[in-house]
């Protein structure tokens, strides 16, 4: 069984914020001071927990982050990594953009237009990343250099040497239909 847990003894100053707490208009700190008050009161986690709605990990940890950090456990704190990593690395991302400049054909691929998902795919190929990334890590990277990715552009076209000549003489007819 694990021992019981409760916070420390509060400061006038500390109670007195965390009573205006309960006044809030965000719930999160709303909650966290019902804990903090309710935990100071001597109320068992168990108890706290049912009252507030809340698992009773929930309230062990809401309770050891105040007795750490204090005050500043009322606050929501970023879900985010504390440090981003790049996929692509300044001289990495340069050789992504000069891929532009080739054919995927060129990598074995079956289509003449880039995509950003066969960016990613030809860009792990070649060691430009370390794992395969997604069309958005692509998009960023190529955004960074000054490249605004667009959708591509679907044009008919025909391997008959006379295509255009007979794309551009053709009459319509009042039946609606061609020549």
């Amino acid at each position: 069984m694990r021992p019981k847990l409760f916070v420390r003894e509060l400061t006038q100053q500390e109670r007195e914020s965390l009573e205006s707490g309960l006044r809030s208009s965000d719930a999160f700190i709303i909650r966290r001071s019902q804990i903090i008050l309710f935990s100071a009161e001597g109320v068992s986690m168990d108890e706290i927990a049912r009252r507030v709605g809340y698992s009773t990990e929930t309230v062990r940890r809401v309770i050891h982050q105040f007795n750490q950090i204090g005050m500043d456990a009322l606050k929501k704190k970023s879900r985010r990594p504390h440090r981003i990593h790049r996929a692509y690395t300044e001289e990495n991302a340069q050789k992504l953009k000069a891929l532009l400049h080739h054919s995927p054909r060129e990598f074995g691929k079956p289509t003449s237009l880039w995509t950003l998902e066969l960016l990613a795919e030809v860009s792990y190929e070649q060691g430009l990343t370390e794992k395969k990334v997604s069309i958005e890590t692509v998009r960023l990277a190529l955004r960074r250099l000054g490249i605004q990715w667009k959708r591509a552009k679907k044009w008919i076209t025909s391997p008959d040497p006379h295509y255009t000549h007979k794309k551009t003489s053709r009459k319509i007819e009042g039946n609606g239909r061609p020549a």
